[in-house]
């Protein structure tokens, strides 16, 4: 990783860092406020199987990559315990530094350690080779239902 530059949990604080724009890099957030991301954040760490972590640029002290890992406990595989790895993103302007690799194999490790029995992640064809490179095989097709005037229309 580049000097200046740390990989760590998300803090409250980082929404003043430009975690919500980062975010924004990957898909549609919305007009997120302060307090919002505070509930989320607090909603998030109460239920015990979110996992955010964050690259922060030390010296102008912005997100410039993220990715999430949501452990599900699952009655099947002795009651195991299933890893998701959800919103993947790197900032325009820093990509090529390895921030994605980084993310994926810390949230892999997070998994393991965890207790995950496995690790899997929805992604577009594009970025099929990307995850091959950070160990990651392709074992399906993902569908969705979206609920009519849910948020994801924003």
């Amino acid at each position: 990783m580049p000097p200046n530059h740390i990989i760590r949990p998300l803090e409250l604080t980082d929404f003043r860092k430009g975690y919500i724009e980062c975010l924004a890099n990957l898909t549609v957030v919305g007009d997120v406020t302060e307090q919002m991301f505070a509930e989320s954040f607090e909603d998030m760490q109460r239920a015990g199987c979110y996992f955010v972590i964050v690259i922060e640029d030390l010296e102008v002290t912005k997100i410039v990559a993220t990715g999430t890992l949501v452990v599900e406990q699952k009655f099947i595989r002795m009651c195991g315990r299933v890893g998701h790895i959800e919103d993947i993103v790197v900032a325009k302007g820093q990509q090529g530094k390895r921030f994605g690799f980084t993310i994926i194999k810390q949230l892999m490790e997070l998994a393991t350690a965890t207790g995950c029995y496995k690790s899997i992640l929805d992604c577009s064809p594009d970025n099929v080779p990307f995850y091959e490179k950070c160990g990651l095989e392709n074992k399906g097709i993902q569908m969705a239902a979206y609920v009519p005037g849910a948020a994801h229309k924003l």
